[in-house]
């Protein structure tokens, strides 16, 4: 049994790397399963994601019972790296943070950098945690040797703490594997067999979100945790975990961050937050920015809801997949009505992504909300990659000149709209003016991270309060 008294300080904060030599080798269904398997051993555990992904922290969060979180230094900074972390790690007997991508694969134009900026390589040292590779077997045996070797020799002070191999195909297999590792002095912390059942369904933007499997994603997050358990060495990942150095770094705070009360006086003003299905991207930073800016968030469903919450003075639409669910969205004409009116009436909303596609005159020929005079239909490009992007007019969220680093991350496109003034502007070769701003309304397409921008939260809810 792992003792639950790993976590004895302050900053001692037990904590483990996933990564892997390249996406599809297993990373996610092992560090979902760590995370669900530990939680049953060790009690407390939190998990993380490097990168900006949305989708896996879902999974996370079923793992855990706690909100699954992101830690990107390219869209926050290295600076807010290891405050962040301890933020979600207050509480917590071990976390784990899963990689992206391969080990050492950063932002683009960065490989020169060691390690690369915004790889999972990044975000190890910035949080000085171990790593465990996890490494997809099949169709190889002692070469294994030379990849493990590679991967711990290519980054001076980064600590390849162990290695799972996923995906072995026999008993035979296995001693081959364990060999080659014992060859170049890295310890085999588990092996996992080709299990079918932990196949979760994709699509065209990554795996289908934990929100939409509902009960399905808690029956396949236990069936990882079955598969971890009985594969993989959890003392010794407890352990390796504990053995990381203190983390000696004050916890992120949102009321610290946001540099003093926002609201004067009793004001409370009640924001409505779009989730379920169809809207689940978002980072838990930004509901507790809003919170503690002193707004009441109350979270609303677009497909039942049919009006907004009564007393709602402000409205975030995050990211999402509002195409997997656009006859439905269309079909809740009530709630669609309401947001237009109350638009129209200047309700204060800050659209990203799947809340700018929602408030379009339609998606792929479904009428939506109308509020934007553009129409959207699905693409067969994907449009995907940080931006360096400036604030392209003033608005309840940035002031003109304003800079920040975001996200696009979807597989639609608008045509031109008329009579707004633009969100951003950025270079991609040409200068790519993009979004919509009027009164109280930001629409983009931009994702970006709140807690890099506590300012924006702030000037938001100021609007919001009147």
């Amino acid at each position: 049994m792992v003792s639950r008294s790993v976590a004895t300080t302050s900053g001692s904060r037990p904590r483990v790397v996933v990564a892997a030599p390249a996406s599809g080798h297993g990373k996610t269904t092992v560090a979902t399963g760590l995370l669900a398997a530990l939680r049953r051993r060790v009690g407390r555990v939190a998990g993380f994601k490097v990168g900006p992904d949305y989708i896996d922290p879902g999974y996370h969060a079923v793992a855990t019972g706690a909100p699954g979180r992101n830690l990107d230094p390219v869209l926050v900074g290295e600076g807010l790296v290891a405050p962040l972390f301890a933020h979600g790690a207050e509480g917590a007997d071990l976390s784990v943070v899963e990689g992206v991508m391969g080990l050492f694969d950063g932002r683009l134009g960065t490989a020169d950098e060691v390690p690369p900026y915004g790889s999972t390589a990044h975000v190890a040292a910035l949080l000085e945690a171990p790593v465990v590779l996890v490494v997809d077997a099949r169709g190889q045996s002692q070469s294994v040797a030379a990849l493990l070797h590679g991967f711990r020799a290519f980054q001076p002070g980064l600590r390849l703490g162990g290695v799972i191999f996923n995906r072995v195909g026999s008993a035979r297999h296995e001693r081959v594997l364990r060999d080659a590792a014992r060859s170049v002095g890295i310890d085999v912390l588990g092996v996992l067999g080709r299990a079918d059942e932990l196949h979760v369904p994709s699509r065209h933007l990554g795996l289908v979100t934990a929100a939409e499997h509902g009960t399905q994603a808690t029956d396949a997050v236990s069936a990882m945790a079955d598969v971890v358990a009985s594969g993989v060495d959890l003392d010794e990942v407890a352990a390796l975990a504990a053995s990381a150095p203190e983390l000696p770094t004050e916890p992120w705070c949102p009321e610290t961050s946001l540099g003093g009360p926002v609201l004067s006086g009793d004001r409370s003003p009640r924001i409505a937050i779009a989730g379920g299905p169809a809207f689940t991207f978002g980072y838990t930073e930004h509901v507790e920015l809003l919170c503690a800016a002193g707004a009441e968030v109350t979270v609303v469903d677009p497909l039942r809801a049919e009006r907004l919450p009564v007393g709602t003075s402000g409205l975030v639409l995050p990211g999402g997949f509002p195409e997997q669910y656009v006859a439905e969205l269309s079909a809740n004409e009530g709630l669609r009505r309401d947001i237009s009116e109350r638009i129209g009436e200047g309700l204060p909303v800050h659209a990203e992504c799947a809340g700018l596609l929602y408030l379009a005159r339609n998606l792929d020929g479904h009428p939506l909300c109308g509020v934007l005079d553009v129409e959207a239909r699905m693409s067969p490009r994907l449009t995907l990659g940080y931006r360096e992007a400036v604030a392209a007019s003033d608005s309840m969220l940035f002031r003109e000149g304003s800079r920040v680093t975001g996200h696009e991350f979807h597989r639609t496109v608008l045509t031109p709209g008329v009579g707004e003034k633009p969100a951003w502007f950025w270079r991609d070769g040409d200068v790519v003016t993009e979004g919509f701003v009027r009164g109280g309304l930001h629409a983009s397409y931009l994702h970006t991270h709140p807690a890099a921008t506590p300012d924006a939260v702030a000037r938001f809810v100021r609007r919001c309060a009147g």
